[in-house]
């Protein structure tokens, strides 16, 4: 089994792929993405964060909306970050390995896929058409990371989370992938777990969110 700084760096390299950010530039603690949104304008991945580490990039910190993504719990990189960091829903790296997958629709909705900068993505549609769920999967050679999953409240508990992600599973196996790699919710980590996913580490997520962000101008 790959090392979790390995599975960390598959992840991130998906994850560049399928949101269409700056490719990760190496750094001696693990990789910095520029992400170039407003509510996101870069983010440091360290896949095993040490605590003069992270010091040093909170120190550095100065563009709010600066993301640190840091394969921790919450518990242990807390004390490490000072005032204006401001802790996001945690994450948990989890993998499985690929196969073909059966995908029985449920009755009433409709299931559209398509592939687009190597990116295969999965609509779950009622028969009028309105929004049920979605999720897609970016192969980047062995592994391939599943990304932004969701399904509609209104639609929740109807498997459809199974049939997405079965479908995108199926998928990245036809590419070539072997693996599967994401960064689970806590919400995600149940679904993901029935469907055979298994965990490997926590990861704490933050953000550079000072009181006063014109005091933290260069």
């Amino acid at each position: 089994m790959e090392s979790v700084a390995e599975l960390v760096e598959a992840w991130t390299k998906g994850w560049v792929v399928s949101r269409g950010a700056a490719a990760p530039v190496a750094e001696p603690w693990g990789w910095t993405v520029d992400v170039g949104q407003v509510k996101q304008v870069c983010r440091h991945v360290l896949p095993e964060p040490d605590e003069a580490s992270v010091r040093k990039l909170v120190e550095a910190t100065t563009a709010p909306h600066t993301w640190l993504k840091l394969f921790a719990d919450d518990e242990t990189v807390r004390p490490w970050v000072g005032p204006g960091w401001e802790f996001d829903q945690p994450g948990f790296l989890m993998t499985v390995p690929l196969a073909p997958q059966e995908v029985a629709v449920p009755a009433g909705y409709t299931l559209t896929r398509w592939t687009t900068g190597g990116v295969l993505r999965v609509l779950v549609r009622t028969e009028a058409g309105h929004f049920a769920a979605r999720g897609q999967i970016a192969p980047t050679g062995t592994t391939a990371v599943a990304d932004q999953i969701e399904t509609s409240p209104e639609h929740r508990r109807r498997g459809l989370g199974g049939v997405v992600m079965r479908t995108l599973q199926s998928g990245a196996h036809a590419a070539g992938a072997t693996t599967g790699v994401l960064v689970a919710t806590p919400e995600g980590r149940a679904l993901y777990g029935s469907l055979g996913w298994t965990t490997h580490a926590p990861m704490a997520s933050l953000y550079f969110a000072p009181t006063d962000p014109a005091s933290s101008a260069p």
